[in-house]
């Protein structure tokens, strides 16, 4: 849920490790034998937002016999560079938080190995981008949305904006900061979701018209959301004087559920017509030392138990069909009725040349 994906809003809670180990063990801790004979500990390589609880972890331990060890390696981007480096001879056995944005690099690069994981029956069909093939398995889905701070629309009685379009109203000149769409993957998103809505005649015209009403770029998610936005806890802090910032539509619940005393209501909003859709995928990668670790933890990641933990750990929604949603996630958060999608297919043909041209037009 990246300069950090997803990821992503999990940073609001805490500062991240670079790497971690998760579930029983320590670090390196491989010796033993699994189920197959081979190595008892499943190496998931992820982007700094993998969050998951112990008690969860260790239920998988006891149903498969696999100790799982958490490799954090930076943003979704930077973490799928650094196995494209490595192809072949990987750092770990699964990789986790490749999303639609992304996942035309990864799947084009040959990261992963077939595998039709468990439970597939259960996840909706219009997730499994790469259902005929299955070389990687959805996992989550989180909405990239503009936030605002209610405060200050409140102070001044000043509607906050609802639409991509809204954004560009002399009302709101100064008062959105976003991701840089070349460094962040909230800030890719923020851009596919105006291409979604103006198609590819339409988008350099809306940013030309944005930029002239002051939007501010910053290179990623932290500097954006903890230290521009007004209506963070961190913003506040910072002295950040935002009241618009590209985050999720999850991020408002992590500000109920961090706050210290815990307020009813959310000091944050969303923006619900400016939402891009983002699915998160793990897969099998190619060269992995533990393939049958790698593939029960493939089974495990859709499993109702690790999908029902993932909303107040990595505030993402879950991909399975079954898994229920905690109270504060559905109260405090947001669901966007049309998030705008752009189709794989066409985000392939075409990142690179919209990452040129949103540069060329907004921080040249």
């Amino acid at each position: 849920m990246n300069t950090t994906t997803r990821y992503a809003a999990t940073a609001l809670a805490a500062a991240l490790g670079v790497t971690v180990l998760a579930g029983c063990g320590t670090d390196g801790d491989d010796s033993g034998s699994g189920p197959s004979g081979g190595s008892r500990t499943v190496t998931l390589v992820s982007h700094d937002s993998f969050d998951v609880s112990d008690a969860v972890l260790k239920a998988f331990t006891k149903e498969t016999g696999y100790t799982v060890k958490v490799l954090k390696s930076g943003d979704a981007g930077a973490a799928l560079n650094q196995e494209i480096l490595t192809k072949g001879s990987p750092r770990g056995d699964v990789f986790f938080g490749v999303d639609n944005t992304l996942l035309s690099r990864a799947l084009d690069n040959g990261l992963f190995t077939p595998y039709e994981a468990k439970g597939l029956d259960r996840v909706a069909a219009d997730v499994q981008l790469d259902a005929g093939k299955h070389r990687v398995t959805p996992v989550d889905t989180g909405d990239i949305c503009v936030n605002y701070d209610k405060k200050y629309f409140a102070d001044k009685k000043l509607d906050p904006p609802k639409t991509f379009d809204d954004l560009l109203k002399p009302a709101y000149k100064n008062l959105l900061v976003t991701e840089n769409a070349a460094t962040s993957s909230p800030g890719l998103g923020f851009l596919l979701g105006t291409v979604a809505t103006h198609g590819d005649s339409g988008y350099q015209d809306y940013w030309k018209k944005l930029k002239s009403n002051g939007v501010k770029v910053v290179d990623g998610w932290e500097q954006a959301y903890n230290e521009e936005f007004s209506g963070s806890a961190g913003g506040k802090k910072a002295g950040g004087d935002r009241p618009l910032v590209v985050s999720y539509a999850s991020s408002p619940p992590v500000e109920v559920l961090y706050a210290d005393p815990r307020p009813t209501e959310a000091p944050t909003g969303v923006a619900t017509g400016t939402c891009f859709r983002q699915i998160e995928f793990a897969g099998l990668l190619d060269g992995a030392k533990n393939e049958a670790g790698g593939k029960a933890l493939l089974d495990f990641l859709i499993g109702k138990r690790f999908q029902e933990d993932l909303p107040l750990k990595m505030f993402v929604n879950p991909v399975a069909k079954d898994a229920k949603l905690p109270e504060l996630f559905t109260k405090f958060g947001a669901a966007p009725e049309k998030p705008a999608t752009v189709a794989p297919d066409k985000i392939a043909e075409h990142r690179e040349q919209w990452v040129r041209s949103w540069s060329s037009i907004v921080v040249k």
